[in-house]
């Protein structure tokens, strides 16, 4: 399995060949006999609540350096979903929660022209979190406010925009 397309086999190094399985052309290892199959990047974010504000940070790596964001990001091989967006929500912030406090909010897909993602939402009330957000790793400043302020301010993450809309604004019932 691999997220990017690739020429060669991941196992052997052999270039790839194409070949039709369950009805769409696959790359193929003709040395491996096997489909090398391409599927989709997950990745888990938290959504941290505090009445009409929400928690981001401003990305200070791509992509979408210098947008605010959901913090957030790729999920280990081994990692649940909440685990991975818990850690990702110390990382990225500071701020620490049990993945457990957790609740699904939804699960999204975008594609992109190299790359596809499946992101595994979450949302949390800040009563459920400890600790003073402070920019980390991939973060350059981190902040509560509305919605509004970080549109009005350096503006938010495209991949970030409707889960916003839809927490603060729209159908705001979490899934499961």
């Amino acid at each position: 399995m691999i997220t990017v397309a690739g020429d060669h086999c991941p196992l052997c190094g052999t270039e790839l060949d194409r070949r039709t399985v369950e009805g769409r052309e696959r790359r193929y290892c003709p040395s491996c006999d096997r489909v090398v199959w391409r599927n989709s990047k997950p990745i888990a974010s938290v959504v941290v609540r505090d009445g009409d504000r929400v928690l981001l940070g401003r990305r200070a790596v791509d992509p979408h350096r210098g947008l605010w964001g959901v913090p957030g990001g790729n999920l280990e091989h081994d990692e649940h979903p909440a685990v991975g967006g818990a850690r990702e929500l110390r990382e990225e912030t500071g701020v620490r929660v049990d993945p457990d406090d957790l609740r699904l909010f939804s699960v999204d897909h975008e594609t992109k022209p190299n790359r596809s993602l499946v992101g595994v939402r979450y949302v949390v009330d800040r009563a459920l979190v400890a600790g003073d957000p402070a920019p980390r790793d991939e973060t350059d400043a981190v902040r509560f406010d509305t919605p509004a302020a970080f549109a009005d301010d350096d503006g938010v993450s495209p991949w970030d925009r409707d889960l916003l809309a839809a927490v603060f604004g729209g159908d705001s019932t979490p899934v499961g």
